[in-house]
């Protein structure tokens, strides 16, 4: 089977999850500037959230693209990377109404440790089905982030009852590195000369 179902349920179930968080958002019923400053919390908890989906659907699209074909094994590991993925809009207003509050900020923290096991899941799991020497497993080398951030969210969980807004500098200091310009698999995809040196 090719990897369009996949996508495109992919796809549906990621904006499904984008568009739950903005409707957690309250509005205020006063209309000034002052009305809005019991909502930065939650306004932040949302474009966290928002911009770790974005990275997952953005990264999740370039593996797919180096995906020749998709096997039943793949398709649960796939789901099992979606089911932690759909529960980033509870935990994200948990966090926002209950700002700095150490349980949400953990729980926050397990939902993106368990959503970087499950797609790390799915990427062995491509490859796997595709050999050692498939073109994702070229693309992704040593893949010191995907390695580096569960280390970051164990330790943010570990600090939420000491420092609860330590834990969200790491939160979003993971986001940020997987922000950084990452072009080990369009360089695959376009099948040019730097095809040799996207190994980490």
């Amino acid at each position: 089977m090719g990897t369009g179902r996949l996508e495109a349920f992919s796809d549906g179930v990621l904006a499904i999850i984008i568009t739950i968080m903005v409707l957690g958002l309250q509005v205020p019923h006063d209309t000034d500037l002052a009305a809005l400053r019991p909502l930065v919390p939650a306004v932040a908890s949302y474009v966290l959230s928002f911009v770790y989906v974005g990275i997952y659907w953005n990264n999740h699209h370039h593996m797919l693209q180096l995906t020749q074909r998709v096997t039943g094994k793949i398709l649960w590991a796939n789901l099992h990377l979606l089911f932690w993925l759909s529960l980033i809009p509870f935990v994200t207003a948990w966090m926002g109404e209950n700002y700095l509050a150490p349980t949400p900020t953990a729980a926050y923290g397990i939902v993106l440790l368990m959503a970087a096991i499950a797609y790390f899941i799915l990427q062995r799991v491509i490859i796997a089905s595709q050999g050692a020497v498939s073109p994702l497993a070229t693309a992704v080398g040593g893949d010191w982030k995907g390695k580096l951030s569960p280390v970051l969210y164990a330790a943010a969980i570990l600090l939420t009852l000491a420092s609860p807004w330590v834990s969200d500098v790491l939160y979003a200091t993971v986001a940020l590195i997987w922000l950084a310009p990452d072009r080990r698999i369009e360089r695959v995809v376009g099948g040019g000369e730097d095809a040799a040196e996207v190994t980490d």
